[in-house]
């Protein structure tokens, strides 16, 4: 009977830490569904829908991406990472004052989530720190959006990286747009476990089962 306890406890923590594993995986499947009228000259704002990866859980994400189209039905993939570290390879990365940019949408991101600032002027700030377009449109001064972009900037140079907890960044790749061009980026938030973490969860976990071995051995 002991014996079989320690076979069904080792199974278990291989299962955990297999399962731990896949979420290393950093490319997804996204499909998009819909987004929320703005109510302001047509067009969509957060959330926008998304199954992931063919769950029928739906996830919420916001996007960052103005000049981008993408169209209810479609799929793509996508590369996920912690917000902060996706930055260097976010769609605008190669733009001159990009780490700012996109600490600013992280903060607003969580101010719209909070209720601090309502969905339609987060996500026209969020358009306006990286799309000249977006920054030309009425509606991007009539939300205030540009006030929001202003204080923002401010607030990013500060920023501790824990205010970006649970943030992750959905970079599309390129040629994997079943309708063709490039889709658009988005900002989601995350309960699971960063891949750092989790490593940090494996290797206690192995080590708990050589533990786990080595009493057997000398039972």
């Amino acid at each position: 009977m002991r014996f079989s306890q320690i076979r069904l406890t080792l199974f278990v923590l291989c299962f955990a830490l297999l399962a731990a594993g896949t979420a290393f995986a950093n490319t997804v499947k996204l499909q998009f569904f819909q987004a929320t009228g703005s109510g302001i000259g047509g067009g969509g704002v957060y959330p926008y829908v998304f199954s992931i990866n063919n769950s029928s859980t739906l996830t919420y994400l916001m996007c960052d991406s103005y000049d981008n189209t993408i169209t209810p039905g479609e799929t793509w993939s996508a590369t996920v990472s912690p917000f902060l570290k996706g930055i260097s390879s976010g769609l605008f990365a190669t733009s001159p004052n990009a780490k700012m940019d996109y600490m600013a949408a992280g903060l607003i991101y969580v101010a719209v989530i909070d209720k601090t600032i309502t969905a339609v002027d987060g996500q026209w700030a969020i358009w306006g720190l990286f799309s000249q377009n977006a920054r030309s449109q009425s509606q991007y001064y009539s939300t205030g959006a540009n006030t929001i972009d202003t204080n923002y900037l401010a607030l990013a140079p500060t920023a501790k990286s824990n205010a970006f907890n649970g943030l992750v960044l959905y970079t599309p790749i390129r040629g994997t747009q079943n309708f063709g061009g490039l889709p658009q980026e988005f900002i989601g938030y995350s309960t699971v476990p960063e891949p750092s973490s989790l490593m940090f969860m494996g290797t206690g976990l192995v080590g708990l089962a050589g533990a786990i071995r080595r009493k057997l051995g000398k039972a």
